[in-house]
């Protein structure tokens, strides 16, 4: 093998005229033409990497195809790179296989990481150029990947959008802008206080941005991306709406999905695995209605229905309650059922107190014990008892 030991000069390059034929062989210098190749595709990725950062059109066109270029243009980056984890060549054709690595400056704390599948040919002068750029099989899509990307910036927002109108992309602003002090106001400041909004053009473009199927999401106006805990080594949460639902809503639904939202980016850091979804989802949407007026019948119609029909739950809603692909009038009562419990909290109990209880249920790594915990620590009292002041608050106020 070329490379190994000691050769004469003249020795190695006779042989390197006999690898010349089968391209798997060994190639001159002791280096693979595999992974010759991989690096000369690196180098590609690199410089189109580069000419992302710097809005430089030409040298992107220089390296291949102008898409996604065209697409995410718009976006504004901290970063973006290619790292190569496969390489299939055949003759002067090639797919390579990429974790593709970017940030939204201002916003992610850490990169987004999405895995990518490119084609790539040889020309004339026996360049690699890439061909085509998306996403690996069973893969999310990237918003750019449905589309060219408009963006909006509020005061305290930024909205990514495909196929929507400039003034559309302007009113989530401002629905975001009017929802971060909204949060503030009621979970405190000990958050970014800014938020991301993405648009994509329809529901099933929702679906592909989440690695999903549209079915999961039909009626669902929005949904937050994040990491459980917030410990600052994964992206910032991303708001996904699904604009079809979304765009049913009225004034008042619209603001209340948005600070619903946000209340998630701003609790994300005391929300893990032992915080139940009634209690987040619940706390969500408390914060979501909070000043608007709203009275628990107008709120809570299913759960109001149910209670008349002499139908009290027995129980907090559980995590399976709150199945988006599940029975409508079950998920609705679910969050219809959190969002009593939290304002049974915040009038029996206070505002402050509310919020304390969610902090002190987030302090523990696993689900048992931490409701029991944070009730007797923070609400001085137990389970069962509370179970039986909701369903008690449920007949009270829903009649």
């Amino acid at each position: 093998m070329a490379g190994r030991g000691r050769v004469s000069r003249s020795s190695v390059v006779g042989l390197c005229l006999l690898l010349t034929l089968p391209v798997s062989l060994t190639a001159c210098g002791g280096q693979s033409a595999g992974d010759t190749a991989r690096a000369e595709v690196q180098q590609v990725l690199d410089r189109r990497a580069r000419a992302v950062l710097r809005h430089d059109e030409s040298a992107y066109t220089a390296t291949g195809t102008r898409v996604p270029y065209q697409n995410l243009r718009a976006v504004p980056l901290a970063d973006w790179s290619y790292r190569l984890t496969g390489l299939r060549r055949s003759g002067d054709t090639a797919t390579a296989r990429a974790e593709l690595r970017y940030r939204v400056a201002g916003y992610d704390r850490a990169p987004v990481t999405a895995d990518r599948t490119l084609t790539l040919s040889t020309r004339a002068d026996g360049k690699w150029y890439v061909d085509s750029d998306r996403p690996a099989q069973k893969s999310a899509r990237q918003l750019w990947d449905e589309g060219t990307v408009s963006v909006a910036r509020g005061r305290r927002s930024l909205v990514l959008g495909v196929g929507q109108s400039g003034g559309t992309l302007h009113g989530y602003a401002d629905l975001a802008d009017r929802a971060v002090p909204a949060v503030s106001d009621a979970w405190g400041t000990d958050w970014s206080r800014h938020v991301m909004v993405v648009v994509p053009k329809s529901l099933e473009g929702m679906a592909a941005l989440l690695g999903s199927t549209a079915a999961d999401f039909r009626g669902i106006a929005a949904v937050t991306t994040g990491e459980a805990g917030g410990t600052g080594r994964a992206p910032a949460d991303r708001i996904i709406v699904n604009p079809d639902a979304y765009g049913m809503l009225g004034t008042l639904g619209k603001q209340v999905v948005l600070t619903h939202e946000t209340t998630h980016v701003a609790t994300r850091a005391h929300t893990d695995r032992a915080t139940p979804l009634w209690l987040s989802e619940g706390y969500a949407d408390w914060v979501g209605y909070r000043g608007t007026g709203r009275t628990p019948d107008q709120v809570a119609p299913e759960l109001q229905r149910a209670v008349a029909d002499g139908r009290v739950p027995t129980a907090l809603p559980a995590d399976g309650d709150f199945g988006f692909a599940g029975d409508a009038t079950r998920l609705a009562q679910a969050y219809e059922g959190g969002w009593m419990a939290c304002r049974m909290i915040a009038d029996h109990w206070g505002e402050a107190r509310l919020g304390e209880f969610y902090r002190a249920v987030g302090t523990h790594d696993e689900r048992a014990g931490a409701v029991e915990d944070a009730m007797r620590k923070v609400l001085g009292t137990t389970p069962g008892k509370f179970t039986e002041q909701w369903r008690q608050y449920l007949r009270s106020q829903l009649r």
